[in-house]
């Protein structure tokens, strides 16, 4: 293994880049190593202390055993090797795209085979994915970019000829026909992980592994009519595959990216092609960190600001820089928006800030250190003071507050599936809770993660795994949550494992960059 490519996974800084070239008022500060970029401890499973492996926890926790047969019994298999786990596995309802392997959701269930020291088919699945993505892909005559990953696959078997073969969704047959902007991201992500979990860099070394985060990284920094480093996505291009109202610039993708972009940098080779992404890497990511720590950000000495906003401000000197109009702000944010805590907003545009709490999009910023120390405190503060209405019976809400009565009906559309308090308008997902386990160890809070912990156990298995729960605390199971969904029961075993071995915790998360860390201000959520 090349010496200096396994330093990239352990040690490597922004400002270590050759292309990296500090403001001039800070270089001096910058002479002596700053920051490790990667460099949370991590033991792979063959070495994390646990004899063995594939039968991890089952003797002292029944509902660990259940749920690892239960994800076992999910597996895809293509020619004879496992390439995938399916949506879900329940027989009583109508399948629909279930019985495909998703992109998405895959995420929990590969963590959960990396930690368990089955790496093959996380490796499997990553070629797999990666030979689709090279796919011609066309919506009605419209032909995608080459660097757009699919949503989905599933193998089609054909008992007459006895072959095997790959059908993939590049998002033709999603609702609303929108391509998954985060399949790239989670995939990027994804490679990381397996990278630092294994030690094996050759993967990610492939010459089609790099043209695959090349091609991914030349849709979303492309150049175009863009004032702002954000991404633009369409309704319905994420984890939220229905109309929610968050078109725009929202919080998930923002925060996917920036992890993305922080993975592809320490996975791309140093060379002609590679060092060329590396440069415009590192410039989107000090814009990105500086638009979204600034923007985003509300605590309540930014939400007293706003609501003080003048309007109508024309110069660079505008302090409201996007037009936002006081009189929008929601009623319910002054009561929820606690004396200590804080968040970033769903999403920010020209005249519109989307105040709703969403939960991936702040865990992900916690883990790829996109939110500061200060911030990534002030998230858990504000996750701990509204624990009813973010966690309630059933971790977690997937936003908060729910849209109804008119709005509901004007930002989804009637949409029957999208209820108040059900699905995406405020359903309770408890995939979420390996991402709040892994924000909890990073921020120091793992007392959190074991209190949510300790209430998925209560029910998830004896409700049979449900995709969702319905109501304002999460008591009710979906209704129309299918049973038996993978990445429920493989967001249990993450979050389990992590809490007994928070070694396992490098392999999704990134230690913040001081290059990028903001001026300091004073804010109300401090605690002094």
């Amino acid at each position: 293994m090349d010496r200096d490519r396994q330093r990239s996974f352990d040690e490597r800084s922004l400002v270590d880049l050759p292309c990296f070239s500090p403001p001039v008022s800070s270089r001096a500060d910058n002479i002596s190593r700053i920051d490790h970029f990667d460099s949370l401890p991590f033991s792979p499973a063959h070495r994390s202390g646990f004899d063995t492996p594939r039968s991890f926890g089952h003797e002292g926790s029944p509902m660990m055993a259940e749920a690892w047969d239960a994800l076992r019994r999910t597996l895809v298999y293509f020619r004879g090797k496992p390439v995938g786990t399916i949506a879900a596995l329940d027989s009583s309802e109508e399948k629909l795209n279930y019985d495909q392997v998703f992109v998405r959701d895959f995420v929990p269930s590969a963590l959960a085979f990396l930690m368990n020291g089955e790496p093959e088919i996380v490796k499997n699945f990553l070629l797999k994915t990666l030979r689709l993505q090279s796919w011609e892909k066309k919506i009605d005559r419209f032909q995608l970019a080459e660097g757009v990953m699919p949503a989905s696959f599933k193998v089609l078997h054909d008992p007459v000829r006895n072959t095997e073969t790959l059908m993939a969704d590049f998002g033709e047959s999603a609702i609303g026909r929108v391509a998954p902007i985060d399949s790239g991201f989670w995939w990027i992500i994804l490679l990381r992980a397996y990278t630092k979990s294994t030690g094996d860099t050759s993967l990610a070394d492939k010459p089609e592994c790099q043209k695959g985060m090349r091609l991914i990284l030349s849709l979303c920094l492309s150049e175009g009519f863009d004032t702002f480093p954000t991404l633009l996505c369409a309704d319905g291009c994420c984890m939220i595959d229905r109309r929610m109202g968050v078109y725009g610039y929202p919080i998930e993708i923002q925060a996917l990216f920036f992890m993305a972009l922080r993975c592809a940098l320490v996975l791309l080779k140093q060379d002609a092609e590679g060092k060329e992404f590396v440069e415009r890497i590192v410039k989107r990511l000090h814009a990105l960190s500086y638009h979204m720590r600034s923007y985003f950000w509300l605590d309540l000495k930014q939400l007293n600001d706003i609501y003080r906003y003048k309007t109508e401000e024309y110069s660079h000197t505008a302090v409201n820089k996007f037009n936002v109009i006081p009189d929008s702000l929601p009623e319910w944010i002054f009561d929820f928006m606690p004396t200590h805590g804080g968040y970033f907003i769903g999403n920010v545009g020209p005249s519109k800030m989307d105040f709703r709490w969403f939960c991936l999009g702040n865990c992900i910023a916690i883990l790829a250190s996109l939110a500061t120390p200060e911030q990534s405190n002030a998230i858990m503060d504000l996750i701990e003071s509204r624990w009813e209405e973010l966690v309630g019976e059933m971790p977690l809400k997937v936003c908060y507050p729910a849209i109804e009565s008119h709005e509901w009906r004007i930002v989804t559309g009637c949409d029957p599936k999208n209820t108040r308090w059900s699905y995406h308008n405020g359903g309770s997902w408890p995939v979420l809770l390996w991402l709040l386990t892994a924000a909890c160890i990073k921020t120091g809070r793992p007392h959190i993660a074991k209190r949510a912990i300790e209430l998925i156990e209560l029910r998830l298995a004896r409700d049979s795994w449900p995709e969702y729960y319905d109501g304002k605390v999460g008591r009710y199971i979906g209704k129309q949550a299918r049973k038996q969904q993978t990445w429920s029961i493989a967001g249990y075993l993450v979050s389990r494992m992590m809490l007994e071995d928070p070694s396992h915790l490098g392999m999704i998360a990134l230690e913040e960059d001081k290059q990028m860390r903001p001026p300091l201000r004073r804010s109300a959520s401090w605690t002094f």
